[in-house]
């Protein structure tokens, strides 16, 4: 077996477990808040708690496995994964699901990101987009075996078992990585990790990424959200004026020079945000308003992981062949013109009609997304390739963070937070006030329709991020010389 194929084999493993990790809590959200007696902020930190800790340290795991080795860093992921599963499965206290959660989500931050990389390294140029389709095909499947898996788990066990069938997964994966997995990658081994630039990046995300939930849900004064703007803005700053002073950039900024680069990372961040909360709003509607039970729920959204899971490969194989541009753009076009077609249901709409939605919705992304990962990850010299990898991960795990918000601060325009936070922890529609259901339907359609328009501008970005750079262009840039005069 060529090697590529053995990185691919492993990497699956991670992706799979990642896509049921990230579908399982979407349906069984409700139950998990009730049996913890969690409120709409608890619940929903359920959730952004994993994204925000899979986010802040990201750079860090990039500029690591680019001096440590790919390998070592992988295995890693996959242990630090499966121990936060399996104390969130023993958690009694909304806060320590929280806690366990984010331990959780920097091991899945690990994953998603190295993995990417290990396949770029060990991948032929001409086969990139299709690998990454296959890839990007086993989060799917994760995905649609979590949204079957959450109503079955929850219909003959309790929400524990949401975790801990992640636990078996996890263990077989760190150790077939550890024996299946060689180093290929050419390693900047004695290279400093610059602690200086991680602290100030992670303090930047971090504290946008508060900002934003404090803001959504309400929990903090207006005075707190402007501080943490305040420690956002500065450690930006910091953080860009000590990468170009030090010797070894945790993150060299010469990279958001090339084109495609900028371009593919702003449109990958504006859709994330545009569609992160979807399927979470739709498993709200479909248990909350049309009156489904989780596992019902869970077969429902089926199909959106069904026509992500067949275009995304078909995807990826024809961008090796006619270019990712044609992709990236029709993908994103088709994506909003679905989140428009959402924002039209309520509760009379036939099942056949949002159907129909749902799998142009997967149909969108499915177009969109390995192409646009191979676009980012292709024009990335081979030695930042783990970098490269980190900083298109955060900016998807950023906006995704930023979508979940950005829907509770638009449904709670609409529907006031206290009946809000009643709704999304209903077990059953029969407990919701018939007015305050037809509230929560026209909030979720006006939150439909917004994020619409934001994932319409992602187009721009795509349309503009130019042509392709070669290495010997891209040593040109002022202060770089990275060697080598072969296309990426």
């Amino acid at each position: 077996m060529r090697y590529e194929w053995t990185v691919l084999t492993v990497t699956t493993i991670g992706m799979l477990m990642f896509g049921i990790n990230s579908r399982i809590v979407i349906v069984g959200l409700p139950q998990v808040a009730a049996a913890l007696n969690a409120d709409a902020e608890q619940a929903i930190w359920f959730t952004q708690a994993y994204m925000l800790a899979s986010t802040a340290a990201l750079f860090l795991v990039g500029r690591a496995s680019d001096i440590f080795g790919r390998v070592k860093i992988y295995v890693a992921g996959f242990v630090i994964f499966t121990l936060g599963a399996a104390m969130t499965s023993l958690s009694s206290q909304p806060v320590q699901v929280i806690l366990f959660r984010g331990l959780q989500g920097f091991g899945g931050g690990i994953l998603s990101t190295v993995g990417v990389t290990m396949i770029v390294d060990a991948t032929p140029p001409q086969k990139l987009g299709f690998f990454l389709g296959l890839n990007q095909s086993a989060f799917r499947l994760g995905a649609m075996l979590g949204l079957t898996l959450s109503g079955v788990l929850l219909a003959v066990l309790d929400w524990r078992a949401l975790f801990y069938i992640n636990v078996p997964i996890g263990i077989f994966g760190a150790l077939w990585a550890s024996k299946r997995l060689r180093e290929v990658a050419e390693v900047e081994v004695g290279s400093p990790i610059d602690w200086g630039g991680f602290i100030t990046i992670t303090t930047a995300i971090t504290a946008f990424l508060l900002a934003l939930t404090f803001a959504a849900y309400g929990v903090a004064q207006q005075s707190t959200v402007c501080l943490l703007l305040v420690i956002f803005a500065v450690s930006l700053v910091a953080f860009v004026v000590h990468e170009r002073r030090t010797k070894y950039p945790l993150f060299d900024l010469s990279l958001l020079r090339i084109r495609e680069f900028a371009g593919g990372n702003i449109a990958q961040l504006l859709n994330a945000a545009a569609w992160g909360a979807v399927l979470l709003m739709l498993s709200l509607y479909l248990q909350l308003v049309v009156g489904l039970d989780p596992f019902d729920a869970g077969m429902r959204l089926i199909p959106f992981e069904v026509a992500y899971f067949v275009v995304g490969v078909i995807s990826g194989r024809l961008s090796d062949r006619f270019g990712c541009l044609p992709f990236t753009t029709s993908g994103l076009a088709v994506t909003s013109l679905s989140l428009l077609l959402f924002s039209t249901m309520d509760a009379q709409t036939p099942y056949s009609l949002v159907l129909v939605y749902t799998l142009l919705f997967g149909v969108g992304m499915g177009i969109f997304a390995s192409p646009n990962v191979s676009s980012i990850m292709g024009c990335v010299p081979p030695e930042r390739k783990g970098i490269g990898s980190a900083f298109r991960n955060t900016m998807f795990n950023v906006g995704y963070v930023i979508s979940l918000s950005l829907a509770v601060l638009l449904m709670s325009l609409t529907v006031p937070y206290g009946t809000l936070t009643q709704i999304i922890t209903s077990l059953s529609p029969i407990a919701i006030d018939e007015a305050d259901r037809m509230l929560f339907v026209e909030a979720l359609q006006k939150t439909f329709l917004w994020l619409a328009v934001l994932n319409t501008v992602a187009i721009i970005p795509s349309v503009l991020r130019g042509k392709r750079r070669t290495t010997a262009e891209f040593n040109r840039l002022p202060g770089r010389n990275f060697g080598g005069v072969a296309e990426i």
